[in-house]
């Protein structure tokens, strides 16, 4: 027998999290997991699904039936899309600007698909001339494959644009949009997004690990005439949706896997917060927030990675100072101010900060408090 280990509970400080996730949970959101556990098929809990259904149409804008949350972070949202919709040899445009541009293409080649890249500088947007320079050069593409909001750099992409042109060179869309949902303008069915993942502990402010995600008719078409089996079993749509109700309110279940019942209660919770705020309301008072804190950072010297016309209110990219140490800086506002910054990746590592302002985080006071360390640090 191996010894008894000798544990305490683990009891996490006090944090204010401005990095680019997970975010401030809302307390009504941390109460709602902590509610009794019921059976994942329990009548109660059925009906609860379908409420959650309608606030992730609601928070995506779409009427899609096929509209779900994954039971796993958005990593495996974006999985679900690929390996749901991409068969082996078909032709996928990926856009890549940034670190998810780059996953996006690793998906498509591990599921046996071709990737065609259109690549744009990190904290720079996609190119829609590059893009449909793409789609001209590639008539048999399928699909058009983009991040709305790229995380690793700060930079906000045209998807209404992009969806236009997809339409026009006869290609399904698959976006990235884990940082924009319920941050910015989003709207599934008006700019016509085929499938749409996301994750539950960015603007939405709820605990990590949970993917929202939304096929389109079309979409759905796709998977179902597809000639090879889903190379997923446990992402298989075709048999979550049993589970899910198939678009039927108080249908009957079929058990496909035993969801994580507390963190749907949680998300259902951040949604309904999400509704009652309104859509718009909470694309606007992360844009207000935004202005706030930039006006501070500029009055501190510190610049953006990109520019003011691309730039996401609710995920900031600052370039790093010359001759500050970048893990110092971070590790003295952990330990002195109890505030998490993100540090920069990829081509950015030890360039930038990332400084998060996301759902329930946009807040002014955490805009002074994230102001006022900085300041206290750097100087």
């Amino acid at each position: 027998m191996l010894p008894v280990p000798t544990i305490n509970a683990f009891v996490p400080p006090r944090r204010t999290l401005m990095g680019p996730g997970p975010s401030d949970v809302y307390p009504q959101v941390l109460s709602a997991q902590s509610k009794p556990t019921i059976g994942h098929l329990d009548p109660l809990f059925v009906a609860m699904m379908d409420e959650l259904k309608a606030l992730i149409q609601y928070a995506f804008q779409t009427k899609n039936e096929m509209t779900l949350a994954v039971s796993a972070p958005g990593s495996a949202g974006m999985e679900t899309c690929f390996v749901n919709l991409v068969e082996p040899g078909e032709k996928v445009i990926v856009c890549r600007n940034g670190v998810f541009g780059e996953r996006m293409r690793q998906n498509v080649e591990r599921v046996g698909a071709k990737a065609v890249v259109v690549d744009n500088k990190w904290g720079e947007s996609v190119s829609p001339e590059l893009v449909e320079q793409a789609l001209i050069a590639n008539p048999d593409a399928k699909f058009l494959a983009f991040v709305h909001a790229e995380t690793s750099t700060g930079a906000l992409s045209d998807a209404k644009t992009l969806c236009q042109l997809a339409r026009k060179h006869d290609c399904l869309t698959i976006v990235d949009a884990v940082t924009s949902l319920g941050g910015v303008e989003l709207r599934v069915d008006d700019w016509g997004i085929d499938a749409i993942y996301s994750g539950s502990q960015k603007c939405l402010s709820c605990v990590p690990g949970l993917s929202p995600v939304s096929f389109s008719p079309k979409a759905v078409e796709k998977l179902s005439n597809r000639t090879t089996p889903v190379q997923s079993w446990f992402l298989d749509q075709s048999l979550v949706m049993g589970y899910w109700g198939a678009g039927n309110s108080g249908a009957k279940r079929s058990y496909h896997h035993t969801a994580p019942v507390n963190a749907l209660y949680a998300l259902h919770e951040s949604l309904r917060l999400l509704a009652e705020e309104g859509l718009e309301n909470a694309w606007q008072r992360h844009q207000d927030m935004h202005q706030l804190l930039k006006a501070g950072l500029n009055k501190l010297g510190l610049e953006f990675v990109v520019d003011e016309d691309s730039r996401l209110p609710q995920l900031n990219a600052l370039y790093i100072p010359q001759g500050v140490d970048d893990a110092e800086v971070r590790q003295r506002l952990l330990n002195d101010y109890n505030l998490e910054i993100g540090a920069g990746l990829g081509d950015l590592a030890g360039k930038a900060w990332r400084v998060g302002l996301m759902g329930y985080g946009a807040r002014r006071e955490n805009v002074a408090l994230c102001l006022r360390a900085l300041e206290e640090v750097l100087s």
